[in-house]
């Protein structure tokens, strides 16, 4: 068995005495592990950092075998990470919602596009938090968990709308929550691609996609809590606000 891919690394861990075994998510195998010779040593190691964008190539005996991988660089994003006081939180951010959230070699090849568009963002810290919520959205939306924001879920209005239901994921106005108001979640205008996307605004938009991320997608997984790198990210986030 052999196939050739580019993908993000995810996760490394070291197998053996110089070996690694990466994690990496790639555009048409998707999330796909396996073992690279020398992993660890002073060659490869500076270039298998989490974030780096790779050429592999998986080898195995067997389909369902772990593999070896070779990987070569096409981009390092090391660099990138450093560049800011967000930077390094957000890389983590994404590598740990990927690999908290895919299935082993069940291809998303939307969700791997707009992930890499994401992390070549990461030197441009004006940009990168609003980017981060779009990418929220996506990864809902690929995972089964999408919110509909088109119209109210009461009403049928399509203006006004403010709320999120937190059980049907579905966009609610000011008239249609009632009495109901102080349950539902916010609905900032960012997330429905208006306004001037503040970072005030931007943070009412993690709290809501953090909602189902933790309440909703989490649990389908049977795994809980979301990972600790997205809530450091958001409260690097929130503390510049």
């Amino acid at each position: 068995m052999e196939w050739r891919d580019h993908g993000i690394l995810l996760s490394l861990r070291r197998h053996g005495e110089s070996s690694a075994i990466i994690d990496v998510f790639t555009e048409e195998h998707g999330r796909h592990a396996g073992v690279v010779r020398g992993g660890t040593s002073r060659k490869q190691a500076p270039v298998l950092q989490p974030g780096a964008q790779l050429d592999v190539t998986w080898r195995a005996r067997l389909e369902d075998h772990l593999g070896h991988y070779q990987a070569e660089p096409l981009r390092s994003r090391a660099a990138a990470a450093l560049s800011g006081r967000l930077a390094l939180a957000g890389l983590n951010a994404v590598t740990g919602l990927l690999s908290f959230c895919l299935p082993e070699r069940e291809p998303h090849s939307n969700l791997y596009t707009r992930s890499e568009q994401l992390l070549d963002l990461l030197d441009q810290e004006e940009l990168w938090p609003l980017a981060y919520l779009r990418w929220e959205l996506a990864l809902l939306e690929d995972m089964g968990f999408g919110l509909d924001l088109s119209a109210c879920a009461v009403t049928g209005a399509t203006r006004g709308l403010i709320y999120v239901s937190p059980k049907s994921g579905r966009a609610v106005s000011a008239k249609g929550a009632g009495d109901w108001a102080d349950r539902l979640l916010p609905l900032p205008p960012v997330l429905l691609g208006e306004g001037e996307a503040t970072d005030a605004e931007i943070a009412q938009g993690l709290r809501t996609t953090g909602f189902f991320l933790e309440a909703r997608l989490a649990p389908s997984l049977g795994r809980h809590p979301l990972p600790e790198a997205r809530g450091r990210f958001v409260d690097a986030f929130t503390r510049r606000l």
